[in-house]
């Protein structure tokens, strides 16, 4: 069991490695489209990478129907383990819309010797995603 430090601090060496290993300039936040995201997730259980849509529920809707439109190409030509939920509950209870792939295997960010095939995973499959992005980008926001 770590401390809340050590778990902090574990925390931070891994996302310096990552950035370290690679140096990318993610989209992440800077989409230019409101309330649309890219996302980085790893824990203690999990490793994913995440298309959220955290805006009023319009504006969701309005995203959100036009990346279903989507979802054969997304998973055909990037992504064939993208997961579509629209009603996603975050661990704060907010509900958000969330396309994700997740790492199908035991890791945890508090185990080192899991930490690299978290960092090609992501690294992979953030890629794919920017490029589905990129690709579609007006489709999304228009």
């Amino acid at each position: 069991m770590f401390s809340k430090e050590e778990s902090r601090l574990l925390r931070q060496e891994f996302w310096t490695s990552f950035g370290k290993s690679f140096p990318t300039k993610w989209i992440l936040y800077d989409t230019k489209l409101k309330g649309l995201s890219f996302k980085f997730h790893f824990d203690t259980k999990t490793a994913l990478v995440a298309l959220d849509l955290e805006d009023d529920l319009e504006n969701r809707i309005n995203y959100w129907e036009k990346l279903v439109a989507l979802k054969s190409i997304l998973i055909d030509e990037y992504l064939p383990d993208a997961i579509y939920e629209e009603a996603y509950f975050l661990e704060n209870e907010k509900e958000i819309s969330r396309i994700y792939v997740i790492l199908d295997q035991k890791v945890s960010i508090h185990n080192k010797n899991t930490w690299r095939d978290v960092m090609e995973f992501f690294n992979v499959n953030m890629t794919l995603f920017e490029a589905f992005f990129n690709e579609y980008r007006d489709v999304i926001e228009g």
